[in-house]
This record gives structure tokens, sequence and C-alpha cells, in this order.
């Protein structure tokens, strides 16, 4: 056996997508890559900035043709996102799920929001049993049962693959897919399955940012009378650009989509001769402690925690020139990184540290799976993305965020990709090359 690699090494086998990709959505590898190398905005702009995803019923119909209607006609977009992003997976590992190629995978989905589930919700609330036919209970019903639960996309997933492995769903807000990777690795090293589906799904509904858009305007009065030493002049707003680690940085654009990551054992990736992209090789998750439900420590001290318990005693910090940020355009969490990776790595490291939330705007439970993804390919590739939207990076970062629309060049084995929830929750996750000792 090559020297530093195990049968049990569990390794990334297959990538896909459901992002906004501007004029279609982004669903394999090289969309993303051909977006986020070039630092590209896919964000629209009506009001407010909006990644939404374009998916047309044929899109939906070519990778599943054969979904019976009964069940189809009633997916929310968290399901048909959530089902696309798994076929493109599927396809790029080289795996046929209707031939039963994942019948024994565990399939782990990372669900933060719950505006898809509200529809459903609410046509089970209002349903009169009075005045509804039989036929219409039955569509309320199946309706209600596929969709109104965070579990909505690992039960249709799961159904697809037809799988007999584990199946759970995790919410952690914009860290979810990231603890579900982290689960599969654990799941996949420990010999409790072979394969591993892991999913990131979420909807931010227009209709609610907009509205939110309207309170918070009218809020900033009342803001402005009980705003203290250290709160920011203004509340966030959507009708700018998000621009992660840039000085202007003043706000979020929220996004949809779905990404799916396929996780296997090196043993069986090796037996059915199957490409990989690189390996998950540690994650762990901390949070600040404190009593506010809705902040964060700036000082960064949890996610360094985070970082070196993800590190271990097996791996240094040395080894590790890139991290993938999770800066989403608010300055409370370039803060709380510029500080860990100043801890970390010292004041003048040169580190490079970016974020490619602005590519397809922040989606939250995707992110952990875009972060991984992205970091192999840029592994793969031997470039570095740029941080999207940074054209002008904020004074006294300790690390360089690659500001503009070209990568740098960088080789390099080992990554650490970092995901937090609100609330003051860090995720690390320590990814590598397939061979990397």
């Amino acid at each position: 056996m090559r020297t530093g690699v195990s049968p049990t090494d569990v390794m990334v086998t297959g990538m896909g997508f459901c992002l906004p990709g501007g004029s279609r959505p982004v669903f394999t590898a090289d969309d993303v890559w051909e977006v986020a190398s070039q630092g590209r905005s896919c964000l629209a702009h009506d009001d407010v900035y909006y990644g939404a995803v374009d998916l047309s019923r044929s899109m939906f119909d070519t990778r599943l043709p054969d979904v019976p209607p009964t069940f189809s006609r009633h997916y929310t977009n968290a399901h048909r996102f959530g089902l696309v992003s798994l076929v493109e997976a599927c396809a790029d590992a080289g795996l046929d799920f209707r031939a039963g190629d994942l019948t024994r995978a565990a399939v782990l989905a990372g669900r933060g929001g719950v505006d898809a589930n509200v529809e459903p919700y609410m046509a089970v609330l209002t349903a009169d049993p009075l005045t509804t036919s039989p036929e219409e209970a039955m569509e309320i019903f199946v309706r209600g049962q596929q969709g109104l639960t965070p579990s909505d996309v690992s039960l249709v997933q799961g159904a697809l693959l037809r799988s007999t492995g584990p199946c759970f769903t995790v919410s952690c807000g914009c860290a979810s897919s990231a603890v579900q990777l982290g689960n599969a690795r654990r799941l996949v090293s420990d010999g409790v399955v072979d394969l591993a589906v892991v999913s990131g799904v979420d909807l931010f509904g227009l209709d609610v940012i907009l509205n939110v858009q309207r309170l918070l305007r009218s809020a900033q009065g009342a803001y402005d009378t009980v705003r203290v030493e250290g709160m920011p002049e203004l509340l966030p707003s959507f009708d700018r650009l998000m621009r992660p680690y840039d000085r202007r940085a003043d706000c979020v654009n929220h996004g949809e989509g779905a990404a799916t990551l396929i996780l296997e054992s090196r043993a069986h990736a090796d037996a059915r001769g199957a490409r990989a992209h690189g390996r998950v090789l540690a994650h762990a998750m901390t949070r600040d402690g404190l009593t506010n439900p809705l902040a964060s420590d700036d000082s960064g001290s949890s996610l360094v925690d985070a970082v070196r318990l993800s590190l271990g005693d097996r791996w240094d910090l040395a080894q590790v020139p890139y991290v993938h940020g999770g800066s989403d355009g608010d300055v409370v969490v370039t803060a709380f990184e510029a500080n860990a990776i100043r801890r970390l790595y010292g004041p003048d490291s040169g580190v490079l540290v970016t974020s490619q939330e602005a590519c397809f705007g922040h989606n939250g439970a995707p992110a952990g799976c875009v972060g991984v993804a992205l970091s192999l390919l840029m592994m793969q590739r031997h470039l570095v993305c740029p941080t999207a939207n940074c054209e002008e990076p904020a004074e006294g970062l300790p690390f360089d965020p690659v500001p503009g629309t070209s990568g740098r060049p960088l080789d390099f084995d080992y990554a650490l990709t970092c995901n937090y929830q609100i609330g003051g929750t860090k995720s690390v996750i320590l990814v590598g090359s397939p061979d990397a000792v």
C-alpha cells in the first residue's frame, strides 16, 4: 500500500450542484470553477441582490424523467434542487443509482431554512375536511408528508436511491452540510458504510427578504436610539452588493440552491476504479459560549480552538497555506476570522484566505459542501480563486484575500474550510489531496 494512505481514508469522488449561474444554473464542478476562478458574481438585482436558481421543468425532467408524478408534482424547489445536485454528483462519481450502486449508502442532508416547508404546512393547516374531496385530501397529504418538515430533501433522496443505509437531516444553519460531512466521514472511516451522500439545500424566500428589507428601514430609527459603542451604524441591508473582506463591506446577499458531495472509503473507490477529487481528513466544531443567541465573539477564540481540534496531533498548521473562509460580507465574521488567523498564523503570514460566497449568494446549508468542493478544485488546479466582489481589501487584514478577478497560483495539499452558524457556532473541516501524507 502507498505510504501514508489507508483503505478507510475518506475520499470525495463526486460533486454535483444546483446553484445560481446567471443565464443557466451551475450543475458541475467545471461550471462552479468557471464562475469561482474568475470571481464572477451570479447575483441578480431586483430591489435587492439575490442568487436565484432558474431551474426549468425540462432541466429537471432531463435528469429525472422517471420519478412517479404522484410524488414529483408535489416537489418544492428544495426537493428539486437537492435531487438535481444528487444526480449530478452521481454522474461525476461514475455511480448509477438506477442500477443500485447506492442502495447501501448513507443519505445525509443539511437544512438551515424552512422557507420551502411553509406552503405544504399551510396547505394542511388551512384545509377544510368538510369541503375537501377525497382526491384533494390525498394530494394535500402527500404534499405535506414530503414537504412540511426539514427532513424533506433526505426523504426524497433516500427514496430515489432506494437506500437502506443511515438517513438523517441536520439543521445547524449555515454550517449544516459541513456538520454532515463530518458525520459522513465518521460513518465511512468507522466502517458503518462504504459510501455516503451529503447534500446541503436551502432557499431564502425573496418575498421574505424584501419584507425584511422594508422592516429594517423602518427599524433604523429605533436602532439608532439603542445603539452602543461597537455596534455598526447601520442595520444590515440587502440592496447593495456583498463584499467579503472589502473595506466597503456592509451587507449580505442571500441565495438558494444545493450542493452534493459523495464520500467513499478508499478501498471502495479503488475497487471500482473511481477518480478521487481529494479527502475529508477531519472535522471539528466549537461554540463561543455566549448567552446571546444572536451574537458572536469577535476575538476568534472558538475558531482557533476548532482549527486546532481539526489538526489534532497528526497535522501542522505550517502544512496549510490556504483557508477557505466563511465570510458573507458581514463585518463581524471578518473580524473574528481576522483575529483567529492572526493568532494562528501571526500578523503578517501572507496565508491566503478567500471566500466565494458573493459568486452565488449566501445560501445557508449548501455552504459547507461548496467550500469543500472549491477547496479541492483549487488544490487540483493549483490556483486559489479570488474573493468575489473584493476589490479594496479592508485595512489590517492579517491574510491575503486575493482581491480582484484573477486567482493566485499555489501548489498545496491541505486546506481548511470554515462555516459558521448564527449564535457563535464554528465548524472547520481539514481537506487534503488524494495521496497527501
